[in-house]
């Protein structure tokens, strides 16, 4: 019993530090964990069977709750899989309580079954790291209810992330009489939260470089859980042009942004036509890589750290504002004048009207299968209280591309990293964590296959989740790179698996269906949507016909910009 007691003491504190949900892969050697948070009833415990997808479910689940979830799981190479979505919730600004068991120093390099050197595991990839000592002496039940209060903590404090509790436990794993909660410990609470303040004298360059002329206001992707900065109304107030990425999760929100830039920014001419002087650029680089080509070459760029510093991989000229993003705004619309929307403003508004209505003209008409339009139909369906879990490689650039602004659904992503591993189970985590509204995810065959084992999440948590699979047989992404022009393509990028995802949904217990024509896709999204369960929508098409498509429709736009753009007269 000595080792639990600091066990129960650990999880009291976690509970009492604000935790509440924790994950648990099944094991051995983690048997004391597991028992010592069945002993905590408050903490909802969920148990999935592979660790990777049980580490990425309680990665969606505290992207969505905003609070730490812990994860738990036994020694060796299970350790080992928690980590793609550590490095995850590293990058992405996710907390997490990562709590693996090991075996005790003793057996450790000497050739124990399922012993790896779990000490430091993760590397810089964990915030913060301990290796937990559990010989049962009352100084070291201290210890651990200390670390349970700061593992909280640190995992929220910006930029929040996962941080690391190696556990090392002794035989015998069983406790030696009925474990009962501890309600006699002292008081346990977070650290008051420190709003950080901007330096006065950057914000006055700040507003100094606003006041140049040609600039735009951009918002990459934010972290979730953050006050959100009043972007709409420093637009009004500026009345410069306001782009904002769909994962800012501001898009969706309030009206005036322009949401067709990915269309026509492709072409340089117009680029040129457009380039700012100044930039006032709030998140990481936005999804859209020909936004990415115009901010790039912007004179100066005025950059919100916000949750981290240096993330600016563009390495632009200009200066860095530190401080809370929204806090940064909130002084900005003090400090700069009232000021109407001139040349510039007016010329990027007309490109990006003219463009939003070729592609939807375009899109109307079109009589076949196509990603953006079934993303399309998605973003219409899902209203203000909805969740929609968006995959990496094409299906965050459709909805990038032809999501239009307006009132919709609050949005999340795994693009810490841009990987496309584990994003069923983050999904299905932060449905699980949406109360009150409906999920959906829109994901690729290839990121489908990859997170198959999430699945079960479904049935095991009793989670409602809508997806979108939106299936072309390989990588589509690829097709739009250089490499779509090598003889070895299909073998090395194009990668056709051939697969049929219905059986595997259905031994999942999920509904699988394949509707034909848009009016069939709308009808088995909406009762995919309001139906228990999982229920998977997919939409076959042919990765060829779908770049070409894709052309088409950017073609299409930027000749619409061009003509509304008059060769530059407006600008």
């Amino acid at each position: 019993m000595d080792q639990y007691a600091a066990l129960l003491d650990l999880c009291e504190q976690l509970l009492r530090s604000g935790l509440q949900d924790v994950v648990i892969s099944p094991g051995s050697r983690s048997t004391p964990l597991a028992l010592a948070f069945a002993a905590h009833p408050q903490i909802r415990r969920r148990v999935l069977l592979d660790e990777r997808s049980a580490a990425f479910f309680a990665l969606g689940l505290a992207k969505e709750s905003g609070r730490p979830v812990a994860i738990v799981c036994t020694s060796g190479s299970a350790a080992a899989n928690f980590h793609p979505a550590v490095v995850e919730a590293r990058y992405g600004h996710v907390p997490l309580i990562v709590l693996t068991a090991d075996r005790p120093r003793e057996l450790r390099d000497v050739g124990a079954s399922q012993t790896i050197d779990q000490v430091g595991l993760y590397g810089r990839d964990a915030k913060w790291f301990v290796d937990l000592p559990l010989g049962g002496t009352s100084a070291e039940t201290a210890y651990a209810r200390m670390v349970a209060a700061r593992a909280v903590a640190l995992s929220l404090l910006a930029p929040a992330g996962p941080v690391h509790i190696n556990v090392p436990l002794r035989e015998p794993l069983l406790p030696d009489a009925p474990l009962a909660e501890r309600n006699d410990l002292p008081g346990g609470r977070l650290p008051p939260s420190m709003e950080r303040r901007p330096p006065r004298d950057l914000l006055l360059e700040a507003s100094r470089l606003l006041s140049k002329g040609r600039a735009v206001i951009v918002a990459g992707p934010l972290p979730p859980h953050r006050p959100a900065p009043d972007l709409h109304a420093l637009a009004e107030r500026t009345g410069l042009p306001l782009l904002l990425d769909p994962l800012s999760n501001l898009r969706f929100q309030g009206k005036g942004a322009l949401d067709a830039y990915d269309l026509y920014l492709r072409d340089e001419d117009i680029r040129r036509v457009l380039q700012p002087d100044v930039v006032l650029r709030l998140g990481d680089l936005p999804t859209s890589k020909s936004l990415g080509a115009l901010l790039s070459g912007a004179g100066e760029q005025i950059l919100l750290s916000g949750e981290e510093a240096w993330r600016d991989p563009l390495l632009a000229p200009g200066i860095e504002v530190p401080g809370d993003a929204h806090l940064v705004v909130q002084e900005l619309l003090e400090l700069l004048p009232k000021t109407q929307a001139g040349g510039y403003s007016h010329a990027w508004q007309a490109a990006d009207r003219a463009a939003r209505r070729a592609a939807e003209h375009w899109l109307e008409g079109l009589g076949e299968p196509f990603d953006g339009a079934a993303i399309c139909t998605l973003r219409e369906l899902l209203g203000e209280d909805d969740l929609l879990y968006v995959g990496s490689s094409m299906p965050v650039r459709d909805l990038d591309g032809f999501g239009r602004g307006g009132a919709g659904p609050r949005v999340l992503a795994n693009r810490g990293v841009n990987g496309i591993d584990g994003v069923v189970s983050s999904a299905l985590g932060a449905a699980a964590a949406h109360r009150n509204g409906r999920s959906a995810l829109a994901i690729g065959d290839l990121s489908f296959y990859h997170d198959q084992n999430g699945l079960l999440a479904a049935k095991r948590c009793g989670v409602n989740l809508a997806v979108l699979l939106l299936h072309n047989d390989g990588g589509g992404i690829f097709s739009f790179l250089p490499q779509a022009g090598m003889d070895a393509f299909e073998e090395f990028f194009g990668t056709p698996h051939g697969l049929d995802f219905a059986p595997v949904v259905q031994m999942y217990g999920g509904s699988y269906v394949r509707p034909r024509g848009a009016a069939e896709l709308r009808s088995a999204l909406e009762d995919a949507l309001s139906a228990p369960g999982l229920n998977v929508v997919e939409v076959r098409t042919d990765r060829q016909r779908n770049l070409a498509l894709h052309q088409e429709v950017f073609a299409l736009g930027q000749e619409a910009a061009r003509r509304a753009l008059g060769d530059g007269q407006h600008a």
